[in-house]
């Protein structure tokens, strides 16, 4: 059989669909399906009606959550918006765009919901629990868990201006520009309580009614945090009042200017988020390389009390679970996290990858050896280090390799199976079990919402969380080469994303499947292919999530070609399939939510 060129290079753009002019390659080499690009389409397929099921049952028409509407930390707000975790993802992968559609209904929905839901009894939610569209207070772990979904809309609705300004004036909240919500002190870079929203800062103590809501009878609920009664629901949050001051906890809260800044590039939100992260570098410097958990009004560490461990959630929270009557270790350090990756993200400096690193060597030193077994400290409080485990501590481990690439990081974060030994070539089989892995999720998750018979005024707003069944685990670690995202808020880790030309969206193109099986510091390997055996397929293949990478060129089979862009376009013949290897140079660029085709 005459064998078909594999390489072909244009370097004009695609004018009839308004793609900036690029790289174009053209694959026609036939390939044999691959099994696992069939169950990425299946995964892709499947969630679609699973989702659907959920939506129909959860939500009106309206787009409001059937449930008891509830202010807390256990059941409150955050988790209403939760129940739609990873549906951005799911539909920026290439899922159907009913998918989008339905999650901004539900978005738009509970946002008047819960603007109009009132507290009687806690004086942040009397006008309202959500203010202005946004909660008018809580910690950034529970901001964090509620925006996550706003925070990844934009890879599929960059454009749509409602998103946009909504960007801009949650930024606001924390850059000290808006009058009422005066989260930030600029004179010592700080936001300047862990409670804080839209009505600004809490300038006091917590109390348990500020983090538990009005008083109700939970008789006939599902209550999924161990509590039975309301007065257990009060002594769980009894030694929560910690909260002035800065904390770890509000580096998620960089992500709101991070949003507003991947829409225009605007300098202001970049600078703001260098200072603020800056400003905790310093800190940390200053505290043996440690992240403080607490941080005085005055910009000071440790506050008045000098304890850098304090606060709610800090280094040394231990309180008492009042269903057991023992103190639990509720350290939330690995939500900072999502701050390091922002500012890595908008800078591309390698410096806030190091200061994590030094803090996990910094806490790691400060093992003891018992009986002759070494341990390892996770928390700190007045009697020093405490909190002894067997393993060292790697909070971050994972994303410290997959910011830095460097081998010494990729050993910390563990080499024994999945996908990081997949990468290294020692788990060929990983790609076909991670997928059927999520295909099989899917129907027990709709097992579980048709077994849901509770009355929507028995159900609580965190009741469903777990029924939810989109599914994307495999499908950003396979396609993406990036890591699926958390419940902290922040952005998506990845080392390619793919654009639809044809139907101007986010997402691979029906039938193609992509595969990536190789990351380094300088190169990625794809392979990608058309499961149409009549019609061609044209995608887009840019380099990171935000176009933050630059690719420098392409490689197909020994042929390579210069890119020096962001995106090159690929033509997939019918049947046609090829492994790429991409040359690249990671955060080299200002990162962008804008389409391919929108980039002058």
């Amino acid at each position: 059989m005459t064998r078909i060129p594999l390489l072909l290079l244009a370097l004009t753009g695609l004018c009839a669909t308004g793609v900036a002019a690029d790289t174009r390659v053209t694959i026609a080499t036939p390939m044999a399906t691959p099994a696992w690009a069939k169950l990425e389409r299946q995964l892709l397929a499947d969630n679609l009606p699973a989702c659907r099921e959920f939506f129909q049952k959860y939500y009106d028409d309206r787009g409001y959550l059937q449930c008891f509407v509830r202010w807390g930390a256990n059941d409150g707000p955050d988790d209403a918006f939760e129940n739609f975790n990873h549906w951005p993802e799911l539909h920026a992968l290439g899922a159907s765009d009913e998918i989008l559609q339905m999650y901004l209904k539900a978005w738009e929905g509970m946002i008047k919901q819960y603007n109009e839901a009132k507290t009687t009894d806690v004086p942040a939610g009397k006008g309202g629990m959500y203010y202005r569209d946004f909660s008018a207070q809580s910690d950034w772990m529970h901001h964090g868990e509620g925006m996550q979904n706003f925070n990844r809309m934009g890879m599929s609705v960059p454009n749509l201006p409602i998103y946009q300004e909504r960007a801009r004036r949650f930024a606001s909240f924390y850059m000290g520009e808006d009058a009422e919500a005066q989260n930030y002190d600029p004179k010592v870079n700080i936001i300047r309580s862990m409670i804080n929203g839209s009505r600004g800062p809490l300038l006091r103590k917590a109390t348990a009614l500020d983090w538990v809501g009005d008083p109700f009878d939970p008789e006939g609920f599902g209550l999924v945090h161990g509590e039975h009664t309301y007065a257990q629901f009060l002594e769980h949050y009894s030694e929560y009042g910690d909260v002035v001051g800065d904390n770890f906890l509000n580096l998620v809260a960089t992500t709101l200017p991070t949003d507003a800044y991947l829409l225009k590039n605007e300098p202001k939100y970049k600078a703001w988020i260098v200072k603020y992260m800056d400003g905790w570098l310093e800190r940390m410097k200053q505290n043996n390389g440690i992240i403080p958990s607490n941080v005085g009004l005055d910009g000071k560490i440790g506050g008045a009390d000098g304890k850098w461990w304090g606060n709610a959630y800090g280094w040394g929270f231990s309180p008492v679970n009042p269903t057991n009557n023992r103190r639990e270790n509720r350290n939330r350090i690995p939500r900072a996290l999502v701050g390091f990756n922002n500012a890595l993200l908008v800078t591309g400096d390698q410096k806030y990858v190091d200061a994590w690193r030094t803090m996990m060597d910094s806490v790691n030193s400060n093992a003891r050896t018992v009986d002759g077994k070494k341990q390892y400290p996770s928390m700190y409080g007045a009697d020093g280090w405490y909190g002894w485990q067997a393993q060292p501590w790697n909070v971050g481990a994972l994303e410290v390799w997959y910011w830095s690439m460097k081998p010494s990081d990729l050993a910390r974060a563990g080499q024994g199976g999945g996908w990081l030994a997949y990468l290294q070539g020692k788990d060929p089989a990983y790609p076909e079990t991670a997928l059927k892995r999520d295909i099989d999720s899917i129907p027990r998750r709709v097992a579980s919402i048709r077994a849901d018979k509770t009355a929507p005024d028995k159900r609580l707003a965190d009741n469903q969380l777990n029924y939810n069944p989109a599914t994307i685990s495999a499908l950003v670690q396979l396609m993406l080469g990036g890591i699926p995202p958390s419940v902290d808020g922040g952005l998506l880790n990845a080392r390619l994303r793919y654009f639809d030309p044809e139907h101007k969206r986010a997402g691979v193109p029906e039938d193609v499947g992509a595969l990536v099986s190789e990351l380094s510091d300088t190169s990625t390997t794809v392979t990608l292919v058309n499961l149409n055996a009549t019609a061609p397929r044209t995608v887009i293949v840019q380099g990171g999530a935000y176009a933050e990478h630059q690719i420098e060129s392409v490689q197909v089979n020994g042929q390579t070609q210069p890119v020096n862009g962001r995106t090159f376009t690929v033509e997939l013949k019918p049947g046609a399939g090829a492994t790429v290897t991409l040359k690249m140079h990671r955060f080299a660029n200002q990162p962008t939510i804008s389409f391919p085709w929108d980039r002058t």
